[in-house]
């Protein structure tokens, strides 16, 4: 996995937008995204809102994705799998770049058909704990015409980034502006944030 780490670090130095293609194995994508469709077929996603407890707003103009958070206190074992890997990264991440991470959320989102959000930034205006925003893809197959990039607003360009499975994105939370286009087909990920606290 270092050599996987160390990708995803080094395509963030180079373009501020770090990505590694099988940051997930295929196995491990697969467990996860048959949790993700468990919870969804039981109706345990729940929409997703900007902001957060103290600025919590809900607009399906801005977005409408459905999520569900990520917990150890699951004890889902594929979740730990997860855990147990993001655990390494950060441990990676803080011995070579000295981020000072101490620790994280995540949830699983899931964007249905006609799904997008807006262009956004991820850290709170009130609130300065997530350093780094990282999003990890759980759609096999994925093909141009399904839609749903991430596309994220550089100064000069725009990049459209595909949500291939096992695919990881990695960005400061504070810099880049992004957005989800309006996706055809269900768009499956997990995403999440690592913090200072």
């Amino acid at each position: 996995m270092v050599d996987i780490f160390n990708t995803l670090i080094d395509s963030f130095i180079d373009n501020k937008v770090g990505i590694a293609e099988n940051f997930l194995s295929p196995s491990l994508a697969a467990h996860l995204k048959d949790n993700l469709n468990e919870l969804y077929s039981g109706k345990r996603l729940l929409s997703a809102g900007t902001g957060n407890d103290i600025t919590s707003s809900h607009n399906k103009l801005v977005r409408s994705d459905k999520i569900y958070w990520l917990d150890r206190k699951h004890n889902d074992p594929f979740e730990n799998d997860f855990f147990d890997l993001m655990d390494g990264f950060i441990s990676h991440l803080n011995s070579t770049c000295y981020t000072g991470i101490t620790g994280y959320e995540f949830h699983y989102t899931m964007y249905e058909k006609g799904s997008f959000y807006t262009k956004h930034i991820d850290q709170f205006k009130n609130n300065s704990s997530r350093q780094y925003s990282m999003i990890m893809y759980l759609n096999a197959d994925w093909q141009e015409n399904d839609g749903g990039e991430l596309c994220i607003h550089h100064e000069d360009n725009l990049q459209n980034i595909s949500p291939n499975n096992g695919k990881s994105v990695f960005f400061k939370s504070s810099e880049l502006e992004h957005e989800v286009l309006l996706t055809n087909k269900p768009r499956m990920s997990i995403t999440g944030w690592l913090k200072i606290n």
